[in-house]
């Protein structure tokens, strides 16, 4: 598998400090994580019903209703180069979350590494462009109509755009969801970041119904707990809270780029859950900062950290 940020009970054991004296940052996810309060005790006993709330509540969330509920936007990774068809040239944004072209890589198809200013040109070429909006790490943002462009480009020889928008939520302007339903077209969103339920393992993919309904065989029975549906309806239905956090996190993240440029590291790109540095000291700075209990992730190509 894929080396990934998160990794704090190693980190802690190689340095010899306690986990609870960590600042972890690694993992780019909201430090103020939803309160979702008292789960019952039902909750525990019986296996999860998809007939519950969360579905409706998702949608009014979001503004589409064309959803499936999955166990993190990680489980979609995985299984959607099985579904949307074989030995298919896939173009992937780079750098960006690894768990992309690895997952297409592993199921057969060839993987063309785009830069965003390469997207344009080689869309003839595609049979699919997936990218993150914002993209991670550099925190690189797509406007709606430049993306719904390429979809058009894409259709025209029935073609795919696979978005992921795991760190849209603190501004969704720039989200293609109320567009999912077009042929060609798939959204995923998670919880784990904005609402910093990593922990739940929660994410929505968006598609016509006849993908989603592919990906529901694909995954099985049960890919939400009861306990995460829970605490997914509850989170997704908190709008006063979604709306302090909409707030608060990008004045938390131009705070954080104001102090890196002080102590000569300015940003390259970031986005409201993080800001990512371009250095050839990535390595050691790392090292440096999880000698002192700060866990942040390391890249080595380009060499960086987020």
């Amino acid at each position: 598998m894929l080396e990934h940020g998160g990794r704090l009970r190693a980190a802690a054991q190689e340095h010899n400090i306690p986990l609870a004296d960590w600042l972890d940052l690694s993992a780019a996810i909201n430090p103020v994580t939803y309160p979702v309060g008292d789960i019952p005790a039902s909750a525990w006993q019986r296996l999860p019903e998809d007939d519950d709330e969360l579905a409706s509540v998702a949608a009014t969330y979001y503004g589409n209703r064309l959803l499936l509920p999955v166990a993190g936007s990680q489980a979609a990774i995985q299984s959607l180069p099985y579904l949307l068809g074989r030995g298919l040239r896939v173009g992937v944004l780079q750098p960006t979350y690894n768990e992309h072209p690895h997952a297409w890589q592993q199921a057969g198809h060839t993987v063309l590494p785009l830069t965003p200013d390469a997207i344009d040109a080689g869309l003839g070429t595609l049979d699919v462009l997936v990218l993150a909006n914002p993209n991670n790490p550099t925190g690189a943002t797509f406007p709606a109509d430049t993306l719904l462009h390429w979809h058009s480009m894409l259709q025209q020889k029935n073609g795919w755009l696979v978005v992921d928008e795991a760190f849209i939520d603190t501004d969704p302007s720039h989200s293609l969801v109320s567009h999912a339903g077009m042929p060609g077209l798939v959204v995923l969103r998670s919880l784990g970041k904005f609402f910093g339920l990593a922990g739940a393992r929660v994410g929505f993919v968006f598609a016509q119904a006849v993908l989603l309904d592919a990906l529901r065989e694909r995954l099985g029975p049960w890919p939400v707990s009861h306990p995460s549906r829970l605490a997914a309806m509850r989170a997704l239905a908190d709008s006063a809270w979604q709306q302090q956090q909409r707030s608060l996190l990008p004045q938390q993240s131009a705070r954080l780029a104001r102090l890196l440029t002080l102590h000569g590291l300015p940003p390259t790109g970031g986005c409201a859950l993080f800001q990512w540095v371009l250095t050839p000291q990535a390595a050691l700075l790392h090292r440096e900062l999880a000698a002192q209990g700060i866990l942040a992730r390391l890249y080595s190509e380009p060499a960086s950290l987020r």
